[in-house]
């Protein structure tokens, strides 16, 4: 007896750092960025996991630079579910950070007859893993192709992340912020929460020490999920397994979410967020 064909495909980029139980649970296809630091190339989540990477990231004297899926890679994934499937929802990266959505889209040019979708989450880690868990469960569900993309669209809008850097250092270095506001802020000892607004990463504060920063953290996530019965959250960190832990431990107990993930932040985001990195990302049904 033939096995029913599954509907959707869902499609992602390594950037999410979803849970890789989640991926397998959900059938969660993965395209990896591109890591490069001197001489050497990783795909990041198949050559190279995060706490190598960080390691790295601490003791080169090269900074890493990362290039998007290039639409070769897109072409073969989708040709490939294709023969599995009805439909294709790719849901990728914030464009104003990363080529990646321009490369899904011209890949998707190029195959007319496949139905394939491609969702901007306008975020980055779990900012943007929300919105592909949400497309994946609804996929799982039998959801068709526009009942899928539009699934991951409205969770893009219902997400927010919030990121308290351990340093600017990286955040300068990749170009993020200019020298002078780096310089500024390491003078005055500055702890920026940082948030993405409209898929750009901006200041929300910026605090004198750690331990204010973290206070302040949980004052802007009660304002936005004040109210809310159903909490969904995650907490991120890029080699800040200890407070990651302290934190996760305090949003259990603030907010009681019904759902508390725990996810690295992936080396394609490291890149520029740095050791020390921790985040809350968020949404309330």
């Amino acid at each position: 007896m033939k096995t029913a064909k599954r509907r959707v495909a869902v499609v992602t980029d390594s950037s999410a750092y979803l849970p890789p139980e989640l991926v397998e649970e959900h059938g969660i296809h993965v395209v990896p960025v591109t890591l490069t630091m001197g001489d050497k190339t990783w795909r990041d989540g198949v050559d190279i996991d995060p706490p190598t990477f960080y390691e790295l990231l601490r003791t080169s004297p090269d900074f890493p630079t990362t290039s998007q899926p290039n639409v070769g890679v897109f072409l073969e994934l989708f040709v490939r579910l294709s023969q599995e499937v009805e439909g294709i929802v790719a849901v990728l990266i914030t464009s104003k950070l990363s080529g990646t959505v321009a490369s899904a889209q011209a890949a998707a040019a190029e195959l007319p007859e496949i139905p394939i979708e491609i969702v901007d989450s306008q975020s980055v880690s779990m900012g943007l893993g929300f919105p592909v868990l949400a497309a994946a469960r609804a996929a799982a569900e039998g959801a068709d192709l526009k009942a899928v993309a539009d699934t991951a669209r409205k969770m893009v809008e219902k997400t927010g992340l919030y990121i308290l850097v351990g340093t600017l250092e990286y955040l300068r270095r990749g170009g993020r912020i200019s020298g002078a506001a780096w310089l500024l802020g390491s003078a005055l000892n500055l702890k920026p929460i940082l948030e993405f607004r409209e898929g750009i990463l901006e200041p929300v504060a910026k605090v004198r020490t750690r331990s204010k920063a973290l206070r302040k953290l949980y004052q802007l996530l009660e304002e936005q999920v004040s109210g809310g019965e159903r909490v969904h959250m995650a907490v991120l960190n890029a080699a800040a397994v200890e407070e990651a832990a302290v934190v996760k431990a305090e949003v259990q107990e603030r907010f009681k979410p019904v759902e508390l993930l725990e996810a690295l932040v992936s080396p394609a985001i490291g890149v520029h967020a740095g050791p020390g990195t921790v985040g809350v990302a968020f949404y309330v049904e």
